[in-house]
């Protein structure tokens, strides 16, 4: 049984996030350590490796390249994206929808932008670590559940990280935000809108504003906002619940 991490709740705006281009016409702006970029005090938050914000100019894409051992989701923003991988999936990925990659033993896709007359793709995509190693790979495009309030995209024992689960959570303008499951980390990304909430122990009226892009990381059980509400255009974002940290060894 891993030790439960102490209270913490940190914000991370989106222009701190280290940005790269890796291949022509793509810009990644990654929230932990990346590839070239290395910071010894930010390689992962709970379960989760890599969250990272991708644009991919019309045309542009990354070329087939090898993932293993990694739980990939990918949620589009804007555009279409093209996916295609050496296990026979090929599909194209619209806002609305969530795509899951098991790698396991090993996984060869790309990634492009199929809508070059209508500009840019974007989207988020999340890198998390398995339980089971070596496994089979795996796939998977579904529609995302409708309505408001915390929604389910991949709920505890469907990933292959049995104790973590992705949430869409999309509230009204000026609307109190619902309950956040309780977690030893949560991870919260805003997409759209902005949300507001004040810290423990603070005044009325005095507090944070996040917008699309910024992020928040919530350790231990009682770390969370207070007085959570959406902003003038409302609020979607993802919102990971994980019980458990990477493992290594």
């Amino acid at each position: 049984m891993s030790e439960q991490p102490a209270p913490a709740l940190t914000v991370h705006l989106a222009f701190e996030r280290y940005a790269s281009a890796p291949e022509p016409g793509v810009l990644t702006r990654h929230a932990f350590s990346f590839a070239g970029h290395y910071d010894p005090a930010n390689t992962h938050f709970g379960a989760l490796l890599a969250c990272n914000e991708e644009t991919l100019a019309a045309g542009a894409g990354f070329a087939p390249h090898k993932h293993r051992d990694t739980e990939i989701l990918t949620w589009v923003l804007d555009g279409a994206l093209a996916h295609r991988d050496d296990h026979g999936h090929a599909a194209v990925v619209r806002p609305g929808q969530v795509q899951y990659l098991g790698a396991g033993s090993g996984a060869v896709h790309s990634e492009g932008n199929v809508g070059a007359a209508t500009g840019p793709v974007r989207f988020v995509q999340f890198w998390l670590q398995p339980d089971e190693f070596g496994a089979e790979p795996r796939y998977a495009l579904r529609p995302a559940p409708t309505g408001s309030g915390l929604l389910t995209l991949a709920g505890l024992g469907e990933l292959r990280r049995a104790d973590a689960a992705l949430h869409l959570l999309r509230v009204g303008p000026g609307a109190a935000l619902p309950a956040l499951p309780a977690a030893d980390y949560r991870y919260l990304h805003v997409v759209r809108g902005g949300l507001g909430f004040r810290t423990a122990g603070g005044p009325r009226g005095v507090g944070r504003e996040l917008g699309p892009g910024d992020s928040l990381r919530m350790s231990g059980a009682a770390a969370v906002p207070v007085d959570p509400v959406a902003g003038p255009e409302g609020v979607e974002a993802l919102l990971w619940e994980m019980h458990s940290a990477v493992r290594y060894g």
